[in-house]
């Protein structure tokens, strides 16, 4: 038997999380099917999250090892480096940055 833990990012701030015992040899797919997470959470779509095991994507027919974590993750709906770029337009370049703080005196960019 292998011991592996199953995750699910059901919707922002919320994640689903349990722990399965399956037989040696067993897939992604076969987790999925032994959680029974369709038919638990109505707006689970597994066609539309990407299966992870330890943050490295992974297909249906990976073989699972002892102790893996198989993780079910949403789609991104913002781009990080758009994100980041709004959240850098919002403080303003001044306050930001490796040089924002100054000694007194000091030289600019020192």
């Amino acid at each position: 038997m292998v011991q592996i833990t199953l995750v699910c990012a059901i919707a922002p701030r919320k994640v689903f999380e349990q722990s399965l015992s399956l037989p040696d040899g067993a897939t992604v797919d076969d987790a999925l099917a032994a959680s029974g997470l369709a038919g638990a959470l109505p707006s689970f779509d597994p066609e539309a999250m990407t299966a992870g095991i330890w943050g490295r994507a992974a297909q249906g027919r990976q073989v699972l090892k002892e102790g893996d974590r198989l993780e079910w993750c949403r789609a991104l709906t913002v781009d990080p480096k758009v994100a980041r770029r709004e959240r850098f337009q919002q403080q303003g370049a001044r306050g930001t940055g490796l040089f924002a703080r100054r000694r007194e005196g000091g030289k600019q960019g020192y």
